[in-house]
């Protein structure tokens, strides 16, 4: 995957039209899941990111924009769809944070990973 293809599924993945009706956002504005690979598809175009950009100095809006709605949006519509009784995916809200993690990645330059969770192993 190359930056311009990351790039495109990061902010696809933001989108809340009838034209995107499988994007991260619509779904879980409908307290709908994540289809299959989704949520690996979007750290890969983060991942994908981070190379491209850990050195630029300056971030494109329609990019950052994309970024915030993927960490923050994203948590609140989670926790908008518990209080609702929406039964998310057991590793939904672990998949969120590496996604706030890798967006946090991008904005600071250096890679960030996700705490370990104590469970052994």
């Amino acid at each position: 995957m190359n930056y311009e293809t990351a790039r495109k599924i990061l902010i696809d993945q933001t989108l809340t039209t009838e034209d995107y009706p499988d994007s991260l956002l619509m779904r879980m504005k409908q307290g709908k899941p994540p289809v299959p690979g989704q949520i690996t598809s979007i750290l890969l175009a983060l991942k994908v990111v981070f190379e491209a950009l850990k050195e630029a100095s300056t971030l494109d809006r329609d990019l950052a924009y994309a970024l915030f709605e993927l960490s923050i949006k994203t948590q609140q519509l989670f926790a908008g769809g518990r209080k609702v009784g929406v039964d998310w995916p057991p590793l939904l809200k672990e998949d969120l944070l590496r996604i706030s993690l890798a967006a946090e990645s991008i904005f600071s330059g250096k890679w960030y990973t996700p705490p370990s969770s104590g469970l052994g192993g």
